[in-house]
């Protein structure tokens, strides 16, 4: 399965089962994928990664981060100034889609994911679409 083929892909997503749900979805449909669980460590991680495809950044971090703290400082490294940035959240999708878009966000999908339609929608997203999903509340 080659949709994602060498895609790279950085997660941040502090929920270890969560996290390899992601990366199962992604990796079988040929992604390379990288993450960070806790956040804390997510500037310094992404310094040294070039080339990235997406990153799918989960909105409630641990230890009192979030997502939207974290986009800013992201969009302020260089080799990440214009990667698209995905939030994956269990968040209220009614609060956090309006924020997510205000801030740049290049979509929204609502957890839990559907493992079907996912790599679809990061593929949609790498190649310059935007996917906003709020899961069974609607699209």
């Amino acid at each position: 399965m080659t949709l994602l083929l060498n895609k790279r892909i950085f997660i941040v997503e502090d929920n270890m089962q969560n996290r390899v749900i992601f990366q199962i979805a992604l990796v079988r449909y040929g992604a390379i994928v990288d993450f960070e669980r806790m956040g804390r460590d997510t500037i310094y991680r992404l310094r040294g990664k070039d080339n990235l495809d997406l990153i799918i950044l989960d909105l409630m971090l641990a230890e009192g981060l979030s997502g939207f703290d974290l986009v800013e400082q992201i969009r302020a490294l260089p080799n990440c100034a214009t990667v698209p940035i995905l939030a994956v959240s269990a968040m209220d999708a009614a609060v956090a889609m309006p924020k997510a878009r205000a801030m740049g966000f290049a979509g929204f999908i609502a957890k839990p994911i559907d493992n079907y339609d996912f790599p679809k929608q990061v593929l949609a997203v790498i190649n310059g679409e935007q996917v906003w999903h709020a899961g069974d509340m609607g699209s």
